[in-house]
């Protein structure tokens, strides 16, 4: 599934998503549980939030039993190219190379983050 562009999801919308992606399924109950660890939030608000999502076709619900499963109906990497893409296009000007610069000048990556990004160039230069 596309995301549109009405569709994104927001910032709550994406910390749900992360939970679900995660368990690949919870209800409400269990998304506010784990939301609450991190920040205050209320149970309603967190159920509101779902529906919405419902509504915009983010997740599935079951709703065949009293309590709703819901699923998370985008993948995790699809999100996150569509998200990257955007923000390499309008803050980057196009080019991934700025991208990855600022990343790796502003995080603090661990040896074995360099290694992997390194393996991964070397494979890019074998092409």
């Amino acid at each position: 599934m596309s995301i549109n562009k009405n569709l994104n999801p927001t910032e709550s919308e994406l910390e749900i998503l992360q939970i679900l992606w995660q368990r690949e399924s919870a209800t409400v109950r269990e998304v506010h549980e784990e939301l609450s660890k991190t920040k205050a939030s209320g149970y309603t608000t967190t159920l509101k939030l779902m529906q919405i999502m419902f509504e915009k076709k983010l997740v599935t619900r079951d709703d065949s039993a009293k309590t709703h499963i819901y699923t998370p109906a985008i993948s995790r990497q699809k999100t996150q190219k569509q998200f990257l893409d955007k923000m390499i296009k309008g803050l980057f000007y196009g080019s991934s190379t700025q991208l990855v610069l600022q990343a790796l000048g502003n995080q603090k990556a661990s040896k074995n983050e360099l290694e992997e990004i390194q393996k991964y160039l070397d494979n890019l230069k074998k092409e």
